[in-house]
């Protein structure tokens, strides 16, 4: 995995570009002192991954994940535990005590490369298209002054309100500048546009009846009912073959 090392400590990106050096599944791109340089060096490269160290002078890590167009896998590294809370918060793949220990950072990289297999497999059936995001594909959303690094499998639906989209998972109902169309021609089949203001993930839908008009009515996991259209439901029975 194409890897970058963000930290402002040199001692702290040699002790880590060392015992990253173990693993052959781990490519170093590169290493960067400040958050600036960071998110030059994203743009450009691309990387995977990004090893991120939390405080940093000037933008710290958290305000720098802000600033990406397009967010890679984080892992973050730091000598403080107070921010493990607000790390899990974005979701990120793990995070990392200083000094890293040889064995705790052999657990990430398994749990790293076990993930990106998981979204090569997704890839391999078909679950992702010309470039539509998938079930297993992670994206960033930003809401005020929270940020979440979600999975779309954990997004049960998006709902439109006006100019903006809500987004539920978990307990979150973040509100982002975006369409519904827009959404609509984003994501895979595995998600459904039920109605004007509705787009449901399919693997939530736990049961379907006949509604009003022709439509349908789903009951998603959480017990959220949402209506499809009568023009909708056609669809969905052709894609549901019921």
């Amino acid at each position: 995995m194409r890897t970058l090392i963000i930290d402002d400590e040199r001692l702290a990106r040699k002790e880590l570009n060392t015992l990253l050096s173990k693993h052959p599944e781990i490519e170093i791109l590169g290493e960067c002192n400040n958050a600036e340089e960071a998110i030059r060096m994203i743009s450009e490269l691309n990387p995977d991954l990004i090893f991120l160290d939390v405080q940093m002078p000037g933008m710290n890590g958290f305000e720098m994940l802000k600033q990406l167009e397009t967010v890679p896998e984080v892992i973050f590294v730091t000598a403080f535990d107070e921010y493990a809370l607000k790390a899990f918060e974005v979701n990120a793949l793990d995070y990392l005590l200083k000094p890293v220990e040889e064995d705790r950072l052999a657990e990430t990289i398994h749990k790293v490369i076990k993930n990106r297999a998981l979204e090569e497999k997704v890839e391999s059936n078909g679950a992702v298209h010309e470039g539509r995001l998938g079930q297993e594909d992670q994206i960033f959303l930003k809401d005020g002054e929270k940020c979440w690094f979600v999975a779309l499998k954990d997004i049960r639906m998006f709902e439109s309100e006006g100019n903006y989209v809500r987004v539920f998972f978990n307990n979150h109902k973040p509100l982002i500048l975006k369409s519904l169309n827009t959404l609509e021609e984003r994501l895979d089949h595995t998600f459904f546009r039920t109605n004007r203001k509705f787009i449901v993930n399919l693997r939530w839908v736990e049961g379907v009846e006949n509604w009003f008009n022709g439509g349908l009515r789903l009951t998603l996991k959480d017990g959220t009912q949402v209506e499809v259209s009568r023009r909708q439901a056609a669809r969905f029975r052709e894609l549901m073959s019921l």
